[in-house]
């Protein structure tokens, strides 16, 4: 037999027409018991495997959902991976992975990528969306789910949780602990829905405790080590020594945290530090972060169960899907 067996070979090594192999292996038109043993058994002894292109051309579905990330090494990203990958598989689906790191060229890149191998659907993980590819997405024609922070900004699917409720709950736990002066460090300045209503639940929940919100304790400080660091470093030698640091990510939370200490404070002895998202890192780094639990394996399956239920014709029944949160208490935090 030939080194690369072919859908002809076993055709001719089972006595029956290429067209009945390929019923057989696409379940397309019924044929015997008999002859799709016989078609099997050749495909078993032949080692034979379908050609995935020719296969989809059959069956019009390439069983491939595309996903594009900003960044695969992200922690945050990781994590949805997982529960993208593990439900993808359960419905049959391979999956196709773009890393865009944070590029807009690679993203409408990877988009065209992704189309050009035949994807039935995709899940769109993105820093910063932009109307251009929701647009070009959705001119295309491909069931997308999208994870994003400024993915609520526009009507298609999402998954997220409640970000104006996480950050007031988080805030309240501070304020509960004894914290009255919380700094608070967002991932970026950007005027959208997310930012919005994350600084919307963090002066709601200074304003029920009484306490005046105070626009010097508020930096923009992206969502790496390296932001987080500086925007806290930034705000100790303006000589502002908050009880509390309140970071929307655990990356730059940890960078929070080496700031005080190298400004000769303790965490969380001296000030306290928070996070959101609860990564790996969250939970590795001591002392350990207290943080905003995301479900990131959970918002990663429900995206893709969404993607393949669109795939399907199948109706969603939410558009804006908003997952539970919760407050991991830990080490970070102290009560005054």
């Amino acid at each position: 037999m030939k080194n690369t067996v072919t859908i002809k070979d076993v055709a001719k090594k089972a006595g029956v027409s290429i067209s009945t192999v390929s019923r057989v292996i696409n379940n397309s038109k019924p044929v015997t018991d008999e002859i799709k043993k016989k078609v099997l058994d050749v495909i078993e002894e032949t080692g034979y495997v379908p050609n995935p292109l020719a296969r989809s051309l059959v069956t019009k579905k390439s069983q491939l959902i595309g996903v594009v990330v900003p960044e695969v090494s992200d922690s945050f990203v990781n994590e949805i991976l997982n529960g993208i990958e593990e439900i993808a598989r359960m419905y049959n689906y391979d999956i196709l992975l773009s890393n865009t790191y944070s590029d807009k060229n690679e993203e409408m890149r990877s988009i065209n990528l992704l189309r050009a191998k035949q994807i039935e659907g995709m899940v769109m993980i993105s820093w910063d969306l932009g109307k251009e590819q929701v647009e070009y997405i959705e001119n295309c024609g491909i069931p997308t789910t999208y994870i994003s922070k400024t993915a609520r900004d526009y009507d298609v699917p999402t998954v997220s949780v409640n970000n104006e409720k996480a950050t007031y709950d988080m805030t309240n736990h501070l304020i509960s602990q004894g914290h009255k002066k919380i700094a608070f460090i967002m991932t970026s300045a950007g005027d959208t829905r997310l930012e919005k209503e994350r600084l919307d639940g963090y002066k709601s929940a200074l304003a029920e405790n009484g306490i005046e919100f105070n626009e010097e304790l508020v930096r923009y400080g992206g969502v790496d080590y390296n932001s987080g660091y500086e925007s806290t470093k930034d705000i100790l030698e303006k000589g502002i020594v908050p009880d509390a640091v309140f970071v929307t990510g655990d990356e730059a939370a940890v960078g929070a945290m080496n700031a005080v200490f190298d400004k000769g404070y303790s965490v969380p002895n001296d000030i306290s530090v928070a996070g959101f998202n609860d990564v790996k890192i969250a939970r590795m780094y001591r002392p350990k972060l207290t943080t905003v639990h995301q479900p990131l394996y959970d918002m990663g399956a429900v995206a893709i169960r969404m993607v393949i239920k669109m795939i399907n014709g199948e109706e969603i029944e939410e558009k804006k899907v908003e997952l539970p949160h919760r407050i991991e208490e830990r080490e970070s935090v102290i009560k005054k």
